[in-house]
């Protein structure tokens, strides 16, 4: 009986097919990532022959393991979709190159795209707050953050073939469809009552703002979902969780706390005024810090429905990664920052 094929076998066999003029075909520096907590990302570099020229491209191959903690509030064809069409305006982004919804292929689909090449430092680790740190005080990465955040602000998402994501209703539908969002993970995975979340989902359908404007929105903007090269930002990644919304929600994750664990500058790479100012100056919106507010309340119960969802398929032996069993000590920290921003 034939041993079974490779994880890389199976990758360069199907992009033979892909690229049927590629001869001698080779991958090399093949590696299973430790980064993403929803998929399994594979990055390597495609080496072959064409027209009597040598070729060498990085590719990263992202794919649905079937187990992913956002359950069906992700979609690995959405985040494809919508690569697509980023790839001609000004945010910075990967080119994507092929998706396949087959599951016979690797157990799932997936699709692959370029290897953008650069660092994403951790921005939980001490080396990631102070490789961060160190690039504020050069100033350039700061500029660069905000920057690429604008790019998407300031895209015409309907020109630029986005609405397929769906667009809220007037007034308060973007922030009560957020909510209901979460909370139907947070059903999927709730395994003992959790009264302050409770009261924190109750808050939230009660106090939801109106949208001003709808923009093109990443949902999880942040440095760790940020690649970067010459204190630049030469991609976003970690397209998982955008929507057409009010832009003010990503402008309230990056004031977040739960983004910078104790350090003074927010998503542990820019001064808050010079992100507010500048952000404004390039956006020309106007940031009401008390629409932020409630959006950032709304990220800890987001962030608490997330670590449910992560310890809860550990426990439920769906998912044997090491790390969504640590989540559950997550879930009473963010719930205590919750009650205290409510004032409990």
């Amino acid at each position: 009986m034939p041993a079974e094929q490779s994880v890389q076998d199976k990758v360069r066999a199907y992009l033979q097919g892909k690229l049927p003029a590629a001869r001698n075909l080779t991958l090399s520096d093949f590696v299973q990532t430790a980064g993403g907590w929803s998929h399994e990302i594979y990055v390597f570099y495609a080496n072959w022959q064409e027209d009597s020229r040598n070729v060498t491209r990085g590719l990263c191959l992202r794919k649905d393991p079937g187990v992913g903690l956002l359950r069906e509030i992700s979609s690995l064809k959405e985040q494809y979709r919508v690569l697509q069409a980023l790839e001609p305006t000004p945010a910075p982004t990967a080119k994507v190159y092929w998706y396949e919804e087959d599951p016979a292929l690797l157990g799932g689909p997936f699709f692959v795209m370029e290897k953008v090449e650069g660092e994403v430092p951790n921005p939980w680790s001490r080396a990631g707050k102070q490789a961060y740190a160190e690039a504020a005080r050069r100033g350039t990465l700061s500029r660069s953050f905000v920057e690429a955040l604008a790019s998407l602000h300031n895209l015409d998402w309907r020109a630029a073939g986005l609405d397929f994501l769906g667009a809220p209703g007037p007034g308060k539908d973007f922030a009560l469809r957020e909510v209901a969002k979460w909370e139907s993970l947070i059903q999927q995975s709730l395994r003992k009552p959790e009264p302050v979340l409770m009261e924190v989902l109750m808050w939230l359908k009660a106090n939801a703002p109106e949208a001003k404007r709808l923009a093109f929105v990443h949902g999880a903007y942040r440095t760790g979902n940020l690649i970067i090269k010459n204190d630049a930002i030469a991609a976003i990644i970690d397209w998982e969780l955008q929507v057409i919304g009010d832009p003010l929600y990503d402008v309230a994750y990056v004031l977040s706390d739960l983004n910078r664990e104790g350090s003074p500058l927010l998503s542990c790479v820019v001064e808050r005024e010079f992100f507010l100012d500048y952000y404004q100056q390039l956006t020309g919106l106007t940031v009401d810090l008390d629409v932020c507010r409630y959006y950032e309340i709304l990220y800890m119960m987001r962030s608490t429905a997330f670590w449910l969802s992560a310890s809860g398929l550990f426990a439920e032996g769906k998912n044997k990664d090491l790390r969504l069993a640590r989540t559950a000590y997550s879930v009473p920290v963010v719930l205590d920052m919750a009650a205290k921003a409510l004032g409990f």
